[in-house]
């Protein structure tokens, strides 16, 4: 469940509650939901019941609980909580975590990319950037900055489906050397990188020569990309392929269930690949490509996460399992992920690293 459709879950159980009298209050024409500001508190949250409880004239509590009561057992969700004043914390049940690896799989590059249309598998991704558009460099301003952010941006809002040209292009801090020189110096993705991840009022830090270590952000997105490729390259030398399902480890506990519950960790990293739909029309509203730069280091981090706790690949003489299948699927979605995002941006997802 990504958090469109949770979003338009919420807005039907708010749409219900007037229909039936529950509620006396305009029906919004949508509702954010969002990952929590602190872990501990679900997937995600909405604020849609203090936004409510003015018009409605209730406390904001009674009108989370008049909503949760509805919502309590929706399928994909396992829990509805509510914490504080009256936000609504919303936790996913696996199901949700499987239907979601299965459509970023069946979507390939065009998940989080409507301009997709004929490109290559998921994963497969050239190591060559598109080149730099005149038109897109001279909007922006002169310089190696402008250039590459011109360029970036309108390709995530041809991904998100804007159409025409958009107002309010940022106000970018320029760099003193040009494009070439930076890409002699640091290589083509280092220094495409270094151009887009901050922010346009901040300045950008040109390193002495590129590090290829895990503390280099850059690094450390191609190589959880390598890596998952890796992953499905291995599995099939061991006779098996991915599978969605549940990624929890099997229940040893007498319970009768076939699966633990996914961990924390796999929680954190479907919420990331959920996301990545909205980051990217985010950052093209925006005008914003470091949006889009930061949810993939995010994403890397949350798959390395995961990925300890949970390993895709049997180890010693275990045999594969189902449990293996689901874990390489997810691992599988998760590069399907970060090479559209880093295809944005103009830099190459290595099958090897």
């Amino acid at each position: 469940m990504t958090p469109a459709e949770l979003s338009r879950t919420v807005l039907r159980s708010v749409r219900g509650a007037v229909e039936e009298r529950e509620l006396s209050v305009p029906v919004p024409a949508r509702i954010v939901v969002q990952p929590p500001p602190r872990p501990g508190c679900g997937d995600y949250a909405s604020n849609v019941a203090l936004q409510l409880a003015k018009p409605a004239g209730r406390p904001a509590r009674e009108v989370a609980e008049i909503l949760r009561k509805r919502l309590a057992g929706t399928a994909g969700i396992d829990r509805v909580e509510i914490a504080g004043p009256g936000f609504l914390n919303f936790t996913l049940g696996d199901g949700a975590l499987v239907a979601l690896v299965r459509d970023v799989l069946a979507q390939g590059p065009a998940y989080g990319d409507r301009s997709a249309g004929n490109r290559p598998v998921a994963g497969r991704v050239s190591a060559a950037p598109a080149p730099v558009g005149r038109a897109s460099a001279g909007r922006f301003g002169p310089g190696a900055r402008a250039a590459v952010v011109g360029e970036v941006l309108e390709r995530i809002g041809a991904a998100a489906g804007w159409t025409g040209r958009a107002d309010g292009h940022p106000a970018l801090v320029p760099v003193p050397d040009d494009l070439a020189t930076l890409t002699a110096r640091l290589g083509t993705d280092e220094a495409r990188w270094i151009l887009l991840r901050p922010a346009a009022h901040d300045p950008v830090r040109v390193p002495e020569r590129p590090v290829q270590r895990e503390n280099n952000p850059r690094f450390r997105v191609q190589y959880a990309h390598a890596r998952t490729r890796a992953l499905v390259r291995n599995a099939a030398d061991l006779g098996f392929l991915s599978e969605p399902g549940g990624v929890g480890a099997p229940a040893a506990d007498g319970s009768g269930a076939e699966f633990r519950p996914a961990p924390a960790s796999a929680h954190a990293l479907h919420t990331l690949l959920a996301g990545h739909p909205s980051v990217v029309e985010a950052a093209a509203r925006l005008r914003a490509p470091d949006r889009l730069v930061r949810h993939l280091e995010a994403t890397a981090d949350a798959f390395f996460r995961w990925h300890d706790d949970c390993p895709p690949l049997p180890v010693g003489e275990q045999k594969p399992l189902a449990v293996h299948r689901a874990r390489l699927a997810l691992a599988e979605a998760t590069g399907t992920v970060l090479a559209n995002g880093l295809r944005l941006l103009g830099i190459s997802a290595p099958e090897h690293l």
